[in-house]
């Protein structure tokens, strides 16, 4: 099924394209957090505190190849929103060839360079060993991660965002029976809940390609489409690479403050890896409507319905921020009881840092729910700098803040907590003053 955005209801149209979008991320979430709590509950705090610091890094990882995957899914929509069907199968070409390629490069270049990357994240002699027997395994799936992303992101670009939904729930399912296996049955430690998730990416990667190649083959190149087209390339390298960028600079910025929480020792590790996983699913809703919202201004901006884009900014905002309040609301509340999912209830000191950590954060969701609109909105228009420059403003302000707060003994650990707040409303005071600038040229 093909949703055209530009198109009926806005809102509505909106949320029935981010739902899929939202059910579906919260489940990819289910691969790390499942992880999480087999780890943190069958094989103590030391072992939870080397998958958490991975999960940095592989956030990390999977966000340049993710990103490059959004951008492309930008140039995707926007041929779809114009009807050029040529034009987004040669596209679809260029950029899965491109990415594809990278991708490579990548899988290649991180077991050449795993103990420098431990090193860089200052990861305690106790738990390197079991680090790095995790990131051996996990490393494995980068190219089923990159299958997968990109044939979802199409298939967003063209407005259907359910299948992709349905096989990630397959996979997350898969995913938590194999980690309960590996880990509990076989008593594989930690390179078993790596192996558990590496097989259930490759499931997701192969159940998407088999159903786009039988059911949406239309999306895809005919063998004289195969063909390199310099301008077109340009096009799709300036939005990949750019998002791409965004994205990383955005996870890049975690990895660092990653370092600086391992500096505390591996009970701040244990509280960090947990309620960062549990910021992640707060939030990820509201991030996945902010790529909805984008795929929604690509198409009417191919389309040239401009009065449209303005009345989705509008309905966007208001969504997101009622949103980003109740959901901030239930985390401040339950912080004590969302931490002890992954932690044991005996061990306090680790569940009372998560708290402080939750509470900071949690209570300034809809800063980064607007953020996240901001992003999308400018990736849409083919402004994907301006969200480089809010995401370098939003991160660079929480590593420099973090580093500093962090060395004074009246905030402590909790100074690398507040740090982030700060820089989310920092980037949203720039991007909304950039909005109404950029406006006034796009949307007139």
């Amino acid at each position: 099924m093909h949703r055209d955005l530009t198109k009926g209801k806005i809102t509505l149209n909106m949320l029935l394209f981010a739902l899929p979008l939202m059910l579906g991320n919260l489940l990819q979430q289910l691969y790390n957090i499942a992880d999480t709590f087999v780890v943190g509950r069958f094989l103590g705090k030391d072992a939870l505190a080397a998958v958490g610091s991975s999960y940095s890094l592989m956030t990390f990882l999977t966000s340049i190849i993710i990103g490059l995957c959004m951008g492309s899914g930008i140039y995707i929509a926007n041929k779809f929103g114009k009807k050029d069907g040529e034009a987004m199968r040669k596209g679809v070409f260029i950029s899965f060839v491109f990415i594809a390629l990278i991708t490579v490069l990548i899988n290649i270049a991180v077991y050449v360079f795993i103990d420098q990357t431990m090193w860089f994240l200052r990861v305690p002699e106790g738990i390197k060993d079991m680090m790095k027997e995790y990131l051996v395994y996990i490393y494995l799936g980068i190219i089923a991660t990159f299958i997968y992303n990109y044939l979802a992101n199409l298939l967003r670009a063209v407005g259907n965002s359910l299948i992709p939904l349905i096989f990630l729930a397959l996979a997350a399912v898969l995913n938590v029976i194999l980690d309960l296996v590996f880990v509990i049955v076989f008593k594989t430690g930690v390179k078993g809940a790596a192996i558990a998730t590496t097989i259930a990416q490759y499931v997701s990667a192969l159940c998407i390609v088999i159903y786009v190649v039988l059911k949406f083959s239309d999306l895809l190149p005919k063998r004289k489409e195969w063909s390199f087209d310099s301008r077109e390339f340009k096009k799709i390298f300036s939005l990949s690479i750019l998002t791409s960028l965004q994205q990383s600079i955005m996870n890049f910025g975690i990895l660092m403050v990653q370092g600086l929480v391992n500096s505390f020792g591996t009970i701040v590790m244990s509280a960090f890896a947990a309620g960062v996983k549990i910021d992640s699913f707060a939030y990820m809703p509201v991030q996945d409507f902010g790529n909805a919202f984008s795929t929604f201004v690509a198409q009417n901006y191919g389309a040239d319905e401009k009065e449209r884009i303005k009345k989705g900014v509008v309905s966007a905002f208001i969504t997101s921020s009622l949103f980003c309040l109740f959901i901030s609301s239930l985390v401040v509340i339950f912080a004590k009881e969302l931490m002890t999912i992954f932690i044991d209830p005996s061990e306090s000191s680790v569940i009372a840092i998560g708290m402080d950590y939750l509470r900071i954060e949690g209570s300034f969701y809809i800063l980064i729910g607007v953020l996240f609109l901001l992003y999308g909105y400018f990736r849409a228009i083919n402004r994907p700098m301006v969200s480089i420059v809010l995401t370098i403003t939003s991160l660079g302000m929480r590593v420099i803040l973090a580093y500093l707060l962090s060395a004074m003994p009246l905030f402590g650990v909790n100074g690398i907590w507040m740090a982030v707040p700060i820089g989310w409303l920092l980037a949203d005071i720039l991007g909304i003053a950039l909005y109404l600038y950029t406006s006034k040229k796009v949307l007139l």
